[in-house]
């Protein structure tokens, strides 16, 4: 992997679900990549979403300390990114132009942003393209 690449929510809610071992295994090596390459990439907003299912939703929700520890090592390198409203601003034009809700427009504008090529997500189209951006769903 080259080019910089960002790393959606459920990217990360994967790699500790023990129900789809082949998700569970991808999502951690996608973010293993991210985190020693340098070339991951997330936003506050990736960061929010998951400590909100895995303190919450996880089937053994995630410590306080496990959350603090994962914090360190795995979010801060990758974390690129704070909500401002230029990312609003910009995020209302994508959910218009590409017709996708707020939460997905805010993590393409995002990933526009930090100048990534990829967006690795299952929520979006596969193959479809915003702008220079290229939607992958890493588990196809």
């Amino acid at each position: 992997m080259n080019a910089r690449f960002f790393l959606d929510t459920n990217i990360f809610v994967y790699s500790f679900d023990a129900s789809q071992p082949a998700k569970r295994r991808r999502a951690a090596q996608l973010i293993r990549d991210g985190v020693t390459s340098g070339k991951g990439v997330v936003s506050y907003q990736v960061v929010q979403e998951f400590f909100n299912v895995a303190l919450r939703r996880f089937e053994q929700p995630m410590s306080a300390s496990d959350a603090s520890q994962y914090l360190t090592t795995v979010f801060l390198p990758l974390l690129a990114l704070h909500s401002s409203p230029a990312l609003f601003l910009s995020a209302l034009a994508l959910s218009q132009k590409h017709h996708i809700g707020w939460y997905d427009a805010l993590i393409v504008a995002s990933a526009e942003e930090t100048k990534c090529d990829v967006l690795y997500t299952e929520d979006l189209q596969h193959g479809r393209r915003m702008g220079g951006l290229k939607i992958e769903n890493p588990f196809l």
